[in-house]
């Protein structure tokens, strides 16, 4: 096995045995990364003067036995919302394609403490906003499995490294599915930890009150790894919850006797692809088989998640974009008459058409005569979607379902059309809206393609959730399978 192809409890395990060196981890991902990243592009920086540095301070560490901990030496990708100071922090964006940040976010600077190499920024959806990194200003990812598809968004770029093995483990954030819509597409595990469990701060905001960074890498035990990394309070985040700290990797190996799984109806629909349904179902005969009651259910007000989502996304969406006014930083235009001109100009030229889409939603929703029509009664709706959740975990330890309603789909094949782009979210935007963990785990394979299976679970009990999905991970063998890029 190459060692890109390799796990960080794996790479872990050889250098603490000696069999391996942090240079020799760093070179192997760099070579990986020259030979595969002009074909699937999933980076927009590379931070090789950062990594290396890091790397020669991780082989200090390592060689004197000083604060080694489970990633010091090992390579992690971040997701270009998400700030390293001294490298551009674009957001795949005109407006900030020369932004680079003076500080580290929380995530950044918990990660370098523990020794990580920084590797690179990753591409996504301009400003996050998407679910196919298609709305990209600055390139085009595509998927490791096949190359004609894409990764899915907007953390298209973070789990198109990890697949293509440009990185062992990389960030994310999550709005409505943005780390577990791409994880299902190229076959990784992503996480949405719950709201609050991981620091915000230096993550440029899409939506408040539903954004969370979280990891994705190529197996739940790396998933564990990464999350005591993450987690914990922060007094710069005033969303961050002040909660004790579990060792995530300590339930991995119990068994799942007596857990009771859900099946929400709602998120098994006959919007979902048949083959999708069938490998999920075939993950839930193989958790029985092991222990586990699943049982069906009934959520009614799921149906209603997407209309309640892009009604309050986009409303801080729009509040939040107001401050890229070509003033203070980012990108200004040219050739403007007055300040007024110089507005206009700048967001025009400087925001793409996804993202403009979203502000003026959500300015709509927010405008005077509409508030309560739309943006009052979602809110309303949301905490119907809320208890929901919280009636159905007094009967379950845990839900499961489709990640998504299709496989990848071709670049380009629903760039036109918003809603059927809207709608690839359909089973992952619950989760954010109820400020519950959940996470994607490949299930199987459609077409060479692959598909993720949802576990969500209750606030604050993502070892449970961890616990779940190792059980049937080690049963399986979809995570130990690596795309062949060609092409």
């Amino acid at each position: 096995m190459n060692i890109y192809d390799m796990t960080l409890h794996q790479l872990r395990k050889m250098l603490s045995e000696g069999d391996i060196t942090v240079q020799e981890i760093y070179s192997s991902f760099a070579g990986r990364i020259e030979e595969v990243e002009s074909k699937v592009g999933a980076f927009v920086n590379l931070a090789s003067d950062i990594a290396e540095l890091q790397a020669h301070k991780a082989a200090d560490r390592w060689s004197e036995g000083r604060n080694v901990t489970p990633i010091t030496g090992l390579p992690v990708a971040i997701k270009d919302n998400i700030s390293l100071a001294g490298v551009p922090n674009t957001c795949s964006s005109k407006m900030l394609k020369n932004y680079i940040p003076p500080y580290n976010a929380t995530v950044v600077e918990k990660l370098a403490e523990d020794g990580a190499l920084f590797i690179g920024k990753t591409n996504l959806d301009e400003f996050a906003m998407g679910s196919s990194t298609e709305t990209s200003a600055l390139k085009i990812t595509r998927n490791p499995w096949n190359l004609d598809y894409v990764p899915g968004g907007s953390s298209g770029g973070s789990a198109a490294a990890v697949a293509a093995g440009e990185s062992p483990a990389a960030l994310g954030s999550d709005t409505g599915g943005s780390i577990r819509q791409p994880a299902s597409f190229c076959g990784v595990v992503g996480m949405k930890p719950t709201y609050g469990r991981v620091s915000r701060y230096g993550l440029v905001a899409f939506a408040g009150s539903l954004d969370q960074i979280g990891p994705i890498t190529r197996d739940v035990h790396d998933c564990a790894i990464m999350m005591n990394a993450l987690s914990g309070h922060d007094i710069c985040d005033s969303t961050s919850a002040d909660v004790p700290i579990p060792d995530h990797t300590t339930g991995l190996k119990q068994d799942i006797r007596g857990l009771r799984i859900g099946l929400p109806g709602e998120l098994f629909h006959e919007g979902i692809d048949a083959s999708i349904r069938e490998a999920v179902y075939a993950a839930v005969d193989l958790l029985t088989g092991m222990g586990a009651e699943c049982v069906e259910l009934s959520m009614p007000h799921l149906e209603y998640s997407v209309p309640v989502y892009y009604i309050l996304a986009t409303a801080e969406a729009g509040s939040n974009m107001a401050r890229y006014d070509g003033v203070q930083y980012g990108y200004r235009a040219s050739g403007a008459e007055d300040i007024l001109d110089m507005y206009i100009r700048t967001r025009s030229e400087g925001l793409g058409t996804e993202v403009k889409r979203r502000i003026m939603l959500g300015t709509y929703m927010l405008s005077s005569g509409y508030y309560d029509a739309f943006y009052l009664k979602a809110q309303k709706v949301r905490t119907l979607i809320k208890n929901d959740f919280d009636r159905a975990f007094t009967r379950v330890d845990l839900l499961l379902s489709p990640v998504t309603p299709t496989t990848a789909f071709k670049a380009g094949k629903r760039a036109d059309d918003p809603l059927q782009m809207y709608l690839s979210d359909i089973c992952t935007i619950p989760a954010n809206l109820a400020g519950l963990p959940a996470m994607s785990i490949p299930c199987g394979f459609d077409n060479g393609l692959p598909v993720g299976m949802q576990i969500i679970g209750k606030p604050f009990d993502e070892i449970t959730m961890l616990r779940a999905a190792y059980a049937y991970e080690q049963s399986t063998d979809w995570h130990k399978r690596r795309a062949v890029i060609t092409g």
